[in-house]
């Protein structure tokens, strides 16, 4: 069985697994849900969501956040870690928003790559589920059980990135990286990989126990 055989039925049985797998950030809009993700880095995505509504209500679009101090950001945002370094990173790409993109949300990895920061896996989750573009979330858990498929030997995000994108169909790749969260969580974890229950372990080339 080739790596693309191995990709396009771990799809499969993911999606029937997950029909409904969607990104566990809560947002309204664009521009929202690339700071949601910003805030998601080293936290949990339920300690944000816990978060966003205060800062969505009083900053709900870049023109809002642009206008605020990096003292008004950080006292709302504390509790996510990094503050700090999170707030700064937010005001400014809320600045250059509104200064390079007139308050829109570019649909490039080159151009979102650009904000203050903002890496390619904030860009990619931004391009697949805003713009509907093939994209390669690679996260934690999707590092771990695409090497454990064997798709890739690598643990450097960009090279698992271009590894998958090779392998996955582009018009099922960025729900896919949802469907693994939810599988690395469930299934597939970091502390030990359920093989009894798994729904790819006949197509699983290694057995981690």
């Amino acid at each position: 069985m080739t790596k693309k055989d191995i990709a396009c039925k771990a799809v499969e049985r993911l999606e029937e697994l997950y029909p409904d797998a969607i990104c566990s950030l809560n947002y309204d809009s664009p521009f929202q849900l690339l700071i949601a993700t910003r805030l998601s880095a080293q936290c949990t995505d339920a300690r944000v969501n816990i978060v966003t509504p205060r800062l969505f209500s009083r900053f709900p679009d870049s023109t809002a956040m642009a206008n605020a101090t990096v003292e008004e950001i950080e006292e709302i945002i504390k509790s996510c870690g990094l503050y700090k370094t999170k707030a700064r990173d937010i005001l400014a790409a809320a600045k250059m928003l509104e200064e390079d993109f007139w308050g829109n949300i570019p649909d490039s990895i080159e151009e979102l790559t650009r904000l203050p920061g903002v890496g390619r896996k904030t860009a990619n989750l931004v391009m697949g589920d805003i713009f509907h573009k093939p994209a390669v979330v690679c996260d934690t858990h999707f590092i771990r059980i695409t090497n454990r498929l064997g798709l890739t030997s690598s643990t450097n995000p960009l090279k698992v990135e271009k590894d998958l994108i090779k392998l996955l169909p582009p018009d099922k790749s960025s729900a896919f990286c949802h469907r693994i969260v939810l599988f690395g969580r469930e299934i597939c974890t970091a502390r030990k990989a359920y093989c009894d229950k798994c729904p790819l372990d006949d197509i699983c080339p290694k057995k981690h126990i």
